[in-house]
C-alpha cells in the first residue's frame, strides 16, 4: 500500500468535529483543557484540528495505535525529534528570509533548503537502521528511501551543495570610512587572514583554563540593510554566481515534498500526546491500548481515571482509580452517591476514554475494551445566564430532547444530575422516561443522579455507588463501585453535615 500518512491509514479515515454541540461535549469532558495543555497556546504546527477529527474505523485506530507502539522505542524517537528540530529551522530560514529583501532573501533560501535535504537523509538513514512494527512508520521508510533515491532529489541535493559552495567561495574586501563603506573584489595580494591574525596577537594571553562563554547576537533593522547593500554589490562584482542563486531560487520554489512535510507536522500529534502523558506514567499512572470495537457494548476498563484530573492534581494529590464494566445486555451505568464523591469525575472518565480511542491515543487506565462511538453526547449542568428566559428545567428539557435525537444504538451518552432542579417526583418521572429511550436505543450511557430508583430500570440498567469511608461516612474515597444503590448509607452523613442529627438538634433545642 502507497503511504498515505503517518496519522490516516486511508483519505477518509477521519470524522471532523462540527462546531457547537461537537465542541460542547468537549467541554463537558474537560477534554478541551487536555488538548489546550498539548498544543499549547501559540499551536506552531496546527494539531488542535488533529485532536477534533475522530476516526470512523477500528483499522485506523489500529494503524495509530500501531504508531504509538513503534515510538515506546526511545532511539526511534530520538531520530524523530532530531527531524523536527531540523524541519523547526528549515521554517525560521524561510521566515526570516521573508523579512529580507534581493539576494539576502536567496542566501537563507539556499541555506533552508540545506537544512531540509540533511534532514531528509539522516532521517531516511536512520529509519533504514531502526526495527519498525506498524504500518505507518513502515510506509513512511519506504517513502523516503524512494523518495531519496529519486532523480529530482539528487538533483536538489547536487544543486544545492554547488550554489552554497559557489556563494561560500566569494571573497571580497570592505573599506569602511567614516560613513562610507566601500566593497571590492578580494586579491590574494590584499587578502588578510584576520582569524590567523587575531590568534597571534593573543597568543601570549592563552591560558591552562578556558571559561566559555555563550551568547546570541542579534542583528538590527539598520545592519541588514547595510547587509543587503553590500551583498548587492557583491553581486555586482560577481554576476554569474549570483546570477545563478536567482535561477536556483527560481527552479527550486516548491523543493518541499508535500508527504514529508505533512510528516513534519503530524508527528507532533503523537509527541504532543506522549509528552502530556509521560509524567502521570512516570509517578505510576498506567496507560493502554483499548480493544475497540465497532460493534461489541461489552465495554470495560481498569485502573481508569479523569485525564484532565489526573493532570490538575499531579505531584499535589493522589489520583484515585476505578473499574468498570458491562457485560450483555448491560447498557447503563447509574452512579449514585454523596455529594463530591466522585460521580463526575467517573462520567467524565467514561466518556474522555472513548472519545481518546476514537483517536487512536492510549487511555488512561491498565487495560480498556471500548465501542467505536458515532457520537458522544453529554449533559452537564451549567451556571443560569441572566438573559436566558427559560427555566433550568426548560432548558434541560430542551438539551435532552436534542440529545436523543441525535442519538444512535453507537453512540455514547453522558447524563450528569439530569432535572435536579424539579421536584422529586417529576425528576423520577422524566429520567425514567429519558432512561426508557436510551435502552430502547440501545445506546451506552452514564447517568449520575441522585435517585435510586433509576438504577433498577431494566437488565440493562446497573448500579454503582461513590464509597465513603466505613469508619466515617462523611469521608469520600472517591472509589466508583459496583453495588446495588441504597442512600441511606449517607443519612448520617448528611444529618450531621447538616446539624440534623438527633444530638444535633437535640442540643439546639436545648439551647
Amino acid at each position: 500500500m502507497q503511504f498515505q500518512s503517518i496519522l490516516f491509514d486511508r483519505p477518509d479515515a477521519g470524522r471532523p468535529l462540527e462546531d457547537g454541540a461537537a465542541r460542547e461535549f468537549l467541554a463537558d469532558l474537560r477534554l478541551d483543557r487536555v488538548i489546550g495543555s498539548i498544543v499549547g497556546d501559540r499551536d506552531d504546527s496546527g494539531l488542535r484540528p488533529l485532536f477534533l477529527e475522530p476516526l470512523g474505523n477500528v483499522d485506523s485506530i489500529n494503524y495509530r495505535q500501531d504508531v504509538f507502539r513503534d515510538l515506546e522505542n526511545p532511539a526511534l524517537v530520538a531520530h524523530v525529534r532530531s527531524f523536527s528540530r531540523a524541519m523547526r529551522s528549515m521554517r525560521e530560514h524561510l521566515a526570516q528570509g521573508e523579512l529580507l529583501s534581493g539576494y539576502q532573501k536567496l542566501r537563507w533560501f539556499a541555506g533552508a533548503v540545506s537544512i531540509y535535504c540533511a534532514a531528509v537523509t539522516d532521517l531516511t538513514d536512520a529509519l533504514a537502521m531502526t526495527n519498525l512494527q506498524s504500518q505507518g512508520f513502515l510506509g513512511l521508510r519506504g517513502y523516503l528511501e524512494s523518495y531519496a533515491k529519486s532523480t529530482e532529489f539528487a538533483a536538489l541535493v547536487a544543486e544545492t551543495e554547488k550554489i552554497t559552495a559557489d556563494v561560500a567561495s566569494v571573497g571580497y574586501r570592505l573599506h569602511v570610512s567614516a560613513d562610507q563603506v566601500r566593497v571590492a573584489r578580494a586579491t590574494d595580494r590584499a587578502d588578510v587572514d584576520y582569524a590567523a591574525e587575531i590568534d597571534r596577537v593573543f597568543e601570549r594571553f592563552k591560558t591552562d583554563t578556558v571559561t566559555e562563554y555563550s551568547f546570541t547576537a542579534s542583528a538590527s533593522a539598520e545592519m541588514y540593510q547595510l547587509e543587503g547593500a553590500v551583498l548587492d554589490t557583491v553581486a555586482q562584482i560577481y554576476p554569474r554566481v549570483f546570477g545563478e542563486l536567482e535561477r536556483y531560487a527560481d527552479r527550486r520554489a516548491g523543493y518541499l515534498d508535500a508527504t514529508i512535510a505533512a510528516f513534519d507536522r503530524e508527528i507532533h500529534f503523537y509527541l504532543g500526546y506522549l509528552a502530556h502523558i509521560g509524567e502521570l506514567q512516570a509517578s505510576g499512572l498506567a496507560f493502554c491500548y483499548p480493544v475497540v470495537s465497532a460493534s461489541s457494548k461489552a465495554v470495560s476498563g481498569s485502573a481508569a481515571f479523569d485525564l484532565a484530573l489526573a493532570r490538575r492534581l499531579h505531584g499535589s494529590a493522589t489520583v484515585v482509580t476505578n473499574d468498570f464494566y458491562l457485560a450483555d445486555p448491560e447498557r447503563i451505568l447509574v452512579i449514585t452517591g454523596p455529594n463530591q464523591g466522585g460521580k463526575t469525575t467517573f462520567a467524565r472518565m467514561f466518556g474522555q476514554m472513548h472519545y481518546l480511542a476514537s483517536l487512536g491515543l492510549p487511555v488512561p487506565g491498565r487495560d480498556a475494551k471500548l465501542l467505536l462511538a458515532d457520537n458522544i453526547l453529554t449533559h452537564f449542568q451549567r451556571q443560569e445566564r441572566v438573559e436566558n428566559q427559560r427555566s433550568e428545567l426548560e432548558v434541560g428539557l430542551l438539551h435532552v430532547h436534542a440529545i436523543l435525537e441525535l442519538a444512535t444504538l453507537n453512540s455514547v451518552i453522558i447524563l450528569n444530575e439530569v432535572f435536579s432542579s424539579t421536584s422529586l417526583t417529576d425528576a423520577v418521572f422524566l429520567n425514567r422516561a429519558v432512561l426508557a429511550r436510551v435502552s430502547d436505543l440501545d445506546a451506552l450511557c452514564v447517568c449520575v443522579t441522585f435517585l435510586d430508583e433509576l438504577s433498577k430500570l431494566n437488565e440493562k440498567t446497573v448500579s454503582m455507588v461513590a464509597s465513603v469511608d466505613p469508619d466515617d461516612p462523611a469521608v469520600r474515597t472517591y472509589e466508583v463501585v459496583r453495588r446495588p444503590a441504597n442512600g441511606l448509607a449517607y443519612a448520617a452523613a448528611i444529618a450531621e453535615k447538616y446539624r440534623l442529627s438527633y444530638e444535633s438538634v437535640k442540643g439546639r433545642i436545648q439551647a
